[in-house]
């Protein structure tokens, strides 16, 4: 295992796997388990707008034990903050509720009781899509506040509101002017006032 390697996928599925409850999981592999929460935090890093630091990846990369049995996943390069890691999973949830929404399970009609009524999914599936927008906004939210605070060396968090609103300084030309008028087109910029 490379030196460079700081944060296992492992401990982003850990934050995903108290946000949800799915059985599935459990009678799964922890092989199988962890090739479908790779799969939905792979989907997930890309939702993520600004990290301060890279997101880059390695896969099949960091050991797992699991009794007898050795697996492999992967692993971020860079050493992530609990904050980066809870962005991260909710994120997966929001994947994973997507995957809910787009099971055949979800959009097939289906009999109930002995009278053989239709039940209607679309309830259901309306829930799934409200559960979904949430945690895209819990998402976002976190990222709103990842962004605005940033924690100094002695874990207190400032703001970072200064830099955010900082104007973007480069170096001036007089070629960047923009075409005026001058003593000898005064009437340049008159045009625009019809």
């Amino acid at each position: 295992m490379s030196e460079t390697l700081n944060t296992p996928f492992t401990a982003i599925y850990e934050s995903f796997y108290s946000k949800i409850t799915d059985d599935m999981y459990m009678e799964l592999t922890p092989e199988d388990t962890a090739a479908l929460a790779q799969d939905l935090l792979l989907s997930a890093v890309h939702k993520f707008e600004f990290p301060r630091k890279p997101l880059t990846y390695h896969l099949d990369c960091w050991s797992i034990t699991d009794g007898d049995k050795q697996y492999l996943t992967g692993a971020f390069e860079a050493k992530l903050e609990p904050e980066e890691i809870n962005i991260l999973a909710t994120y997966m949830v929001v994947e994973w509720i997507g995957q809910q929404l787009a099971s055949i399970e979800n959009t097939r009609m289906k009999y109930s009781g002995s009278d053989f009524k239709f039940t209607s999914q679309a309830n259901h599936m309306q829930k799934l899509n409200q559960m979904k927008k949430d945690y895209e906004r819990e998402g976002f939210h976190l990222q709103r506040l990842y962004k605005r605070r940033i924690k100094d060396a002695n874990g207190v968090y400032h703001t970072t509101m200064g830099k955010i609103m900082a104007p973007i300084r480069k170096p001036f030309k007089p070629s960047d002017m923009p075409p005026g008028p001058t003593p000898e087109n005064p009437w340049e910029w008159d045009d625009l006032d019809d």
